[in-house]
């Protein structure tokens, strides 16, 4: 399952020179995150509220083209890796009728309870284990 979230590029969201700035891109992977779970059947917020968080662990982002004030970008997010305890999504960034990734990333975050203490989701929450194996590509 792929998630494609379209992002205009707001003025606030530019340097100096026009360009987005690096810090962006993160914002952008969480609202792909956010609408690929919403996509699974299993939102963020009722995940929450069941009692699972998912705390970033790692970070990575790699540019490879710049995006410029009122761009149209669309931004995607899967699911690369699960195991009970961890999962980890890939992003892409295009420019609009572009098939080649302005940027591409990926996040690691921990599945943990309200207390931040690893579980395992595929033993305590199958129902929302199932709902992250449905975001796999």
């Amino acid at each position: 399952m792929i998630s494609k979230s379209i992002v205009n590029v707001r003025y606030a969201e530019t340097d100096r020179m026009g360009i987005v700035h690096h810090s962006v891109y993160p914002i952008w992977y969480e609202l792909a995150r956010t609408d690929l779970s919403k996509q699974a059947g299993f939102p963020y917020s009722q995940m929450e509220a069941e009692g699972i968080m998912l705390p970033l662990v790692e970070l990575n982002s790699k540019y490879y083209s710049s995006a410029y004030y009122d761009d149209e970008l669309t931004v995607t997010a899967t699911v690369s890796k699960l195991t009970p305890v961890r999962i980890v999504f890939y992003y892409e960034v295009f420019r609009k009728n572009s098939d080649k990734p302005i940027n591409t990333g990926y996040t690691v975050h921990a599945i943990v309870n309200k207390d931040m203490k690893p579980i395992n989701s595929k033993k305590l929450y199958p129902k929302i284990y199932a709902a992250m194996e449905k975001m796999m590509n």
